[in-house]
């Protein structure tokens, strides 16, 4: 899939508010300060369509961009953010998860896992109220050009590993680097497919 046009639409704190349900769309979201804006910027091929902070927690509302005029990219609040209250915390997560429960159009939800940590609680209850909920997600390691080859295999292993106590089977996994590159064209041909997949029924 060759990006041509990658524009912002709207932000908001309600699913309501949000773009007509006409056009396939995918949500990205992950733990604060996982490189959440970075790989989107990477993965439309621009700079500044996500706002990057060095602080965590700057993403705070559902931002839909829209791309090539044909489907959504969704920028979502980071999860397991510890420095605001805790009722702030609690609207953050009930305004994702009406989000990913009551989008219809929602075709798949990429969850973003910093490549260089142990499988962190956060990360794993997220996927398991995914799972629950029936809503489809993939993985994404970013920032694996901070790891070795080994260190890569290593920590993915022990994910998939921490995963089968409780799944089937692991879901679909994603290397991924905003800094060099890695993983953007296999995760727009997954786009590109789930896309030409949904239509064709």
């Amino acid at each position: 899939m060759i990006i041509k046009d990658a524009r912002f639409v709207v932000s908001n704190t309600e699913v309501d508010k949000c773009p007509k349900s006409d056009l396939p769309e995918y949500a990205f979201i992950g733990r604060s300060n996982v490189g959440k804006s970075s790989l989107i910027n990477m993965i439309t091929n621009q700079k500044k369509l996500a706002m990057i902070s060095g602080k965590p927690g700057k993403t705070r509302l559902i931002n839909h961009f829209i791309i090539n005029g044909k489907w959504y990219l969704v920028d979502l609040p980071g999860y397991g953010y510890a420095k605001i209250s805790k009722s702030e915390r609690k609207k953050w997560e009930q305004m994702i998860r009406r989000y990913l429960l009551k989008r219809k159009n929602l075709y798949g939800v990429f969850v973003l896992i910093d490549a260089r940590h142990e499988p962190q609680n956060a990360d794993l209850e997220f996927m398991q109220w995914l799972g629950e909920s029936q809503v489809s997600f993939v993985m994404v390691f970013t920032k694996v050009d901070k790891l070795t080859p080994k260190e890569q295999t290593e920590y993915q292993q022990k994910y998939s590993e921490k995963m089968l106590e409780t799944w089937d089977e692991t879901p679909m996994m994603f290397e991924s680097s905003a800094e060099n590159g890695l993983g953007r064209d296999e995760i727009l041909a997954f786009i590109n497919n789930v896309n030409n997949v949904e239509q064709a029924e």
